[in-house]
C-alpha cells in the first residue's frame, strides 16, 4: 500500500511542453517507462522547495540502481526569476539528473491549471517577492498515468518504498 494519498483509478497525467534546462523539450511522454516524480517550486524558495527536493535526491540514492529508473522534474512557479541557466544551477546542487522546466507565464499558469496547482506572488518586507504554493509531489508511473500525490514533510524513506512497489507493478 503506498504512503502517498492514491489517484484511484490512476488516471493520464496532463501532458506538458515546457523548456528544460537540460536544453531539450520538457515533454512527459520523454520519460515514458520511467517513473516520473513532478515538482513545483521556484529557486529562491527559503524552505520548502530545498526541503522537497534534498528528500527526493536521497530517496533516488536510497533505490540504489533502480534510482536510474526514476526522473526528478521540476517546475518553475517563478518564471520572472527563474530562467533555464538558474533552474540548472539550482537543480545540480541537489542531483544532477533532475531536470527542471520554465516557459512563459500563461504556459506556465495552464500546466499549473491542469495539475492543480496554486502559485501566488506575495511581496515581502524587504521590497520584493516570495511565491505561495502547493507543495506536493506527483508521483507518475512508467506509463505516464497520475499514480499518487506525497504532501509535502514526507521522509526519504516514503519516497523509496512507494517509489519500490511502483517500480514493481506493471
Amino acid at each position: 500500500m503506498l504512503k502517498a494519498g492514491v489517484f484511484e483509478p490512476a488516471q493520464p497525467a496532463p501532458e506538458f511542453a515546457l523548456k528544460g534546462s537540460d536544453g531539450a523539450a520538457l515533454k512527459l511522454a520523454r520519460f515514458r517507462g520511467k517513473l516520473v516524480l513532478l515538482v513545483f517550486g521556484f529557486t529562491n524558495c527559503p524552505e520548502v522547495c530545498p526541503t522537497t527536493l534534498a528528500t527526493l535526491a536521497q530517496a533516488r540514492k536510497g533505490l540504489g540502481a533502480d534510482g536510474s529508473d526514476v526522473q526528478v522534474v521540476y517546475v518553475t512557479v517563478d518564471p520572472e526569476r527563474d530562467d533555464l541557466a538558474r533552474i540548472r544551477q539550482y537543480l545540480a546542487a541537489f542531483d544532477p539528473s533532475f531536470i527542471g522546466g520554465t516557459d512563459t507565464p500563461a504556459a506556465l499558469a495552464a500546466m499549473r491549471k491542469r495539475y492543480g496547482i496554486v502559485a501566488e506572488k506575495v511581496a515581502n518586507r524587504a521590497g520584493g517577492y516570495g511565491m505561495n504554493h502547493s507543495s506536493s509531489v506527483y508521483l507518475i508511473d512508467r506509463a505516464g498515468r497520475l499514480r499518487a500525490m506525497m504532501p509535502y514533510g514526507h521522509e526519504a524513506k516514503d519516497f523509496v518504498h512507494d517509489l519500490q512497489l511502483l517500480l514493481a507493478s506493471k
